[in-house]
């Protein structure tokens, strides 16, 4: 079995800030500060890497502890600050971890409905769950389940008390839930009853009057949010429907042949639901009209507007500026097609680009979109909450997503070695009787003309690769930017074995040489795969 040899780099900073073969507690410090930029390190916490080294004596350190220092998990590539933008602004200030369709287990045609998903979910970071709500068989309580498809239901109940549990475990910052309502009054009340019951004093419940301008983050913490068209009084709804079949969420337009809504009771005596429409914070609704209704901006109240992949794309083209302008004061969701029946996503960049918080995505996938959403969400103590840029949010200057900047920053990655496969793998899983043929995948997702992708040389043979190789993106948007990473081992007969990925945002990479875990397709970490790599920023010329 090969083991790991520090690269020439490595050893040439070593011979740098060390004398007589050992690296003290002064030169360790100075190397922290001086190359690694970790400009509030001081030689105590020098002289701690050094004490929970393998060698002795304790009073320095040899090429090897250094090197072993430098590819260990705890010289992340990451900025470790936790949770660390503002967090007292509007919630329409921030990105925010969104799910799609949070109870299926799988596809979008025929999985189970369940509270798991949802578990897994919020335990991973997600802040928005969306639940598709509809009267079951006896038209007695209300099931969650994905219209107009196959998909088994799963109880409304059971979904709100595992909300309720696992809310809080990854972050402190507030859920949302998503509702598209399918109910008639009577249930609307029923369900209404439900949340409120369940979910207690961590639900919150804004009052009678619609916001003009959303709470912030901050004071929203451990409290559960509801957002849902708001219900019209029955025989209204009823003509609605009729004339536009208005009985669906505005969050499925493009979705109407698979989720058909079930005929109402006609009931036209029966009143709306007053206790369902006091739990709603964020008012859901498309108007009536086109785009220019659609991103109408009312100074007297905020609202939630639903566009599909589709729609966001066309809008974008004629009316990206009045989208940015919209997403400034108000919550813009978007979600995936419905075409997607296999539970895949779509690219996240154009909708973060024109300001859109709510991205809704599948979370039950392992598609390389998915892999940009957890990389985004990485940033920020990995608390759900992106604040939105700063040009996203300048009410002055209207930020056009069509207008190419110039370059921002360069980034500069060198990928030295990896290691791990040995441990985490099956020694036949890439070849059977010969180690792997590693290669690395370097790029870009960012806006379109931030986008790149590049790759390494293949290295034959070997459980521990050494690339050496660097590479050179130039960054007009760093603050969208992500860092896009993945290993594949060659095969000449067949396609290429995946082998590992991650995406770090690129505002949140450390520079200097750093250890890198890889994940694998769903985005849990692997035990031991990692790679040594090196950040350095510059300036354009």
């Amino acid at each position: 079995m090969a083991v790991a040899q520090a690269p020439e780099d490595v050893k040439n900073l070593f011979e740098m800030y060390s004398e007589n073969g050992l690296m003290n507690a002064d030169g360790l410090h100075k190397f922290l500060v001086e190359y690694q930029k970790e400009d509030e390190t001081t030689t105590d916490d020098a002289q701690k890497i050094i004490d929970g080294s393998k060698h002795l004596p304790k009073n320095g350190l040899h090429v090897e502890d250094f090197f072993r220092h430098l590819f260990s998990d705890t010289n992340s590539p990451q900025v470790s600050l936790g949770v660390h933008h503002d967090m007292n602004a509007p919630l329409s200030h921030y990105f925010i971890f969104t799910g799609h369709n949070s109870y299926l287990t799988g596809n979008q045609l025929n999985s189970d409905c369940s509270d798991v998903p949802i578990i897994n979910a919020l335990k991973r970071g997600v802040r928005v769950i969306e639940l598709d709500i509809w009267p079951n068989s006896e038209k007695d309580d209300v099931h969650v389940l994905h219209g107009g498809t196959l998909t088994a239901p799963v109880t409304l109940l059971k979904c709100l008390s595992s909300i309720k549990e696992y809310a809080f475990v990854s972050s402190d910052f507030p859920v949302v839930i998503t509702l598209e309502d399918h109910l008639t009054p009577d249930l609307q009340a029923k369900a209404a009853n439900m949340i409120t019951e369940t979910l207690g004093d961590i639900l919150f419940t804004p009052g009678p009057e619609v916001f003009k301008e959303f709470p912030s983050v901050e004071t929203l913490k451990k409290r559960i949010i509801i957002s849902t068209k708001p219900p019209k009084d029955y025989t209204e709804a009823k003509e609605d429907k009729d004339k536009e079949n208005d009985s669906k969420s505005d969050t499925a337009d493009d979705e109407v042949a698979m989720k058909k809504a079930e005929p109402h009771e006609n009931k036209p005596k029966q009143k709306k639901a007053p206790e369902y429409k006091r739990l709603i914070a964020i008012h859901a609704g498309k108007p009536k009209g086109g785009l220019d209704e659609c991103l109408e901006v009312d100074p007297e109240k905020v609202r939630r507007l639903s566009l599909s992949e589709l729609e966001l794309e066309k809008a974008a083209e004629t009316h990206g500026k009045q989208i940015v302008r919209f997403t400034q004061r108000n919550m813009l969701r978007v979600y995936p097609k419905g075409i997607r029946v296999d539970s895949s996503n779509y690219n996240p960049m154009i909708a973060w680009l024109h300001g859109a918080q709510m991205v809704a995505f599948n979370m039950q996938g392992c598609d390389k979109h998915l892999w940009l959403m957890h990389g985004m969400f990485k940033a920020n103590g990995q608390c759900g909450y992106v604040k939105k840029p700063d040009f996203l949010l300048n009410t002055n200057e209207i930020f056009d997503p069509e207008v190419k900047h110039s370059e921002k920053t360069i980034l500069k990655v060198t990928v030295y070695l990896g290691e791990g496969w040995y441990y985490d793998f099956d020694h036949t899983h890439f070849d059977s009787y010969s180690p792997p043929d590693f290669y690395v995948k370097v790029g870009i997702a960012g806006v379109p003309a931030d986008k790149q992708m590049t790759k390494s040389k293949i290295v034959e043979d070997s459980w521990v690769p050494s690339w050496n190789q660097e590479f050179e993106f130039h960054l007009t948007m760093p603050q969208l930017a992500l860092l896009r990473i993945k290993v594949h081992e060659y095969d000449m007969s067949k396609k290429d074995d995946f082998a590992g990925q991650t995406c770090l945002p690129v505002s949140e990479i450390r520079s200097g040489i750093r250890a890198v875990p890889l994940m694998d397709k769903k985005g849990d970490k692997y035990n031991n795969v990692k790679l040594l790599m090196r950040f350095e920023f510059t300036n354009p010329p």
